[in-house]
């Protein structure tokens, strides 16, 4: 498995980028999975189902099947957020794993910028950005691709994607503890 994350400020386009992305992979007879990070409070559940019932009576893991998904949810409870590297350990095999998020995390990222949002660049100051994906030329000496050549965009993915195991390198595949 290899691993490669898709970074950049909110409103840049990132979940655009990764939905073309992964159909472009899937083209290319690639299997795609992703993770990703949110600094807001997620709700996958919906109050007044057994399973919301069971997580708010204090289980620590909700895992629910049905006849077209299964979804494992778990509960920090106060802990620390694990590190990627624990999460990537909890991924099926698969070929690429997209990562949304972890922006400060050391492993190759593509940043997602548009000048009309009126933000600044995370690069220089997040490590692991290799080049940008922007609508227009942007204002500073980086390797970057148009965003809408999806072709070129996933070339560059698969070709700086780390193998998995440098990714649980850089942190350890145990769950933090309360």
């Amino acid at each position: 498995m290899k691993v490669f994350g898709i970074a950049g400020r909110s409103g840049m386009g990132k979940t655009t980028l990764l939905e073309k992305l992964v159909a472009e992979f899937g083209r290319r007879g690639l299997s795609v999975s992703l993770i990703k990070h949110s600094h807001k409070d997620i709700e996958v559940d919906r109050p007044g189902k057994d399973s919301f019932r069971l997580r708010e009576a204090g289980c620590q893991e909700v895992l629910l099947l049905g006849a077209s998904r299964w979804a494992l949810m778990h509960e920090l409870r106060g802990a620390e957020e694990p590190p990627l590297a624990y999460l990537l350990s909890r991924i099926q095999r698969c070929d690429l794993v997209l990562v949304e998020g972890f922006k400060s995390g050391d492993f190759p990222k593509l940043e997602v910028w548009r000048a009309e949002v009126g933000k600044p660049m995370l690069w220089p100051d997040w490590p692991g950005i290799v080049a940008l994906a922007t609508d227009a030329p942007p204002p500073v000496e980086r390797p970057w691709l148009k965003l809408e050549d999806i072709g070129a965009v996933a070339d560059l993915v698969w070709q700086h994607a780390a193998p998995m195991e440098a990714a649980h390198g850089q942190q350890g595949t145990e769950m933090p503890r309360a």
